[in-house]
């Protein structure tokens, strides 16, 4: 039986044109055939964008772009377009429909640094795990879970270079199938309030474990999340890491104190109540100051969406802040009264001398190294 052809329309993102199925612009959930396309993540390709032009703005060694699960390419084709400079860039699927969507997009922009690759994902990677032949820069972006390909990502990424993944499992993340966690990333989520930067903690926790058997250091980046995804970009070195950067996080159900601990704890320190513990997972920090300085110095050079400037400035002030977060409406409703405004939280907490900022990871989310009884006490007061 002949199949109906889909109807492709040209959409423009940032200032690049793709084509894609009419169907994923109008569809509540964006078909798979023939060839997903989700216009949400829009802005997890704008952060992309600033992100690689940040990387590679002093880079000295071939700017080379791997894109192990392209789909329609339009992350890949926009690397192509928009970064000058770009000596190459390899977008890989095993669907052909998409590939040949994507090269038609290709063709649509004139661009000419632009290729194409039919093969199973780690098929693809091992092509380039040769030292010559790696990526500056690799992208891993699966429907679900990333960590099956953790391994022939990293050995496709050269030494400096960095590899960007986005997980979509989020149930799994989240806590709600704990033990397919625990199997998937070595570690057990709990639900929380912040369980979203424990799901990034994970994710970077399970590539730390990949990384290091194959001694291969990690440095994080920038992370990000926007409803169905959670996205990391962590530097790749070449060389073994001396220093341990896993533990647990420990959450009192009780009276909501949390910590970041490289051993297990089973009492709150707090109120002495039985304590959940989350981990094996990623404890140091999630953000390089510097590299998210530098992705906002690369906003004017393109047409991304205003909220990179916003979320960007957020990731700034909380690069260098203690793990995990606090949301005002969790403060609140533990004092019964209605929530504060961020800037005067933070002002309070500051005052006092804590550190406070808000967190990229929650509109209502702020960090600080004081204490919940004590934060309950100065907000009341």
């Amino acid at each position: 039986m002949q199949r109906i052809e889909e109807k492709l329309v040209e959409i423009t993102e940032g200032s690049t044109k793709i084509l894609v199925p009419e169907k994923s612009l109008k569809d509540k959930a964006p078909p798979k055939v023939p060839a997903f396309f989700n216009p949400v993540a829009e802005l997890n390709r704008d952060f992309s964008i600033l992100a690689y032009s940040a990387f590679w703005e002093n880079f000295d060694k071939p700017l080379v772009f791997l894109d192990g699960l392209t789909g329609l390419g339009a992350r890949s084709l926009r690397v192509a377009k928009e970064i000058p400079n770009v000596e190459k860039v390899i977008a890989n699927d095993i669907n052909s429909e998409a590939l040949k969507i994507a090269q038609n997009s290709a063709n649509l922009n004139k661009i000419s640094n632009f290729e194409v690759s039919e093969n199973e994902i780690c098929h693809f990677f091992s092509t380039y795990s040769k030292k010559e032949k790696r990526g500056s820069i690799v992208d891993v972006d699966p429907f679900g879970s990333p960590v099956k390909y953790f391994d022939c990502a990293i050995r496709a990424t050269m030494h400096n270079g960095l590899l960007s993944v986005t997980a979509t499992d989020l149930q799994v993340l989240h806590g709600l199938a704990k033990n397919a966690c625990k199997r998937k990333y070595h570690g057990t989520p709990i639900k929380t309030e912040y369980s979203n930067e424990i799901a990034i903690r994970l994710i970077l926790g399970c590539l730390d474990t990949v990384a290091r058997r194959l001694d291969v250091q990690i440095i994080p980046q920038f992370v990000e999340n926007n409803m169905h995804y959670y996205r990391i970009y962590v530097k790749i070195l070449n060389r073994i890491d001396q220093d341990e950067h896993q533990g647990y996080i420990t959450h009192c159900r009780s009276c909501g104190n949390r910590n970041c601990v490289t051993n297990q704890k089973k009492i709150c320190e707090a109120c002495n109540s039985q304590l959940e513990i989350a981990g094996p997972l990623w404890v140091d920090h999630m953000f390089n100051k510097k590299f998210i300085i530098d992705m906002i110095h690369q906003i004017p050079k393109f047409v991304v969406r205003k909220k990179c400037m916003s979320i960007l400035e957020k990731c700034t002030l909380e690069a260098e802040m203690p793990p995990t977060y606090y949301t005002l409406d969790e403060i609140a409703s533990k004092m019964q009264s209605a929530p504060l405004k961020m800037k005067n939280a933070i002002k309070i907490l500051q005052d006092e001398g804590f550190l406070a900022s808000p967190t990229s990871l929650n509109p209502t989310g702020f960090r600080t190294d004081c204490r919940i009884d004590k934060i309950i006490k100065l907000f009341e007061s």
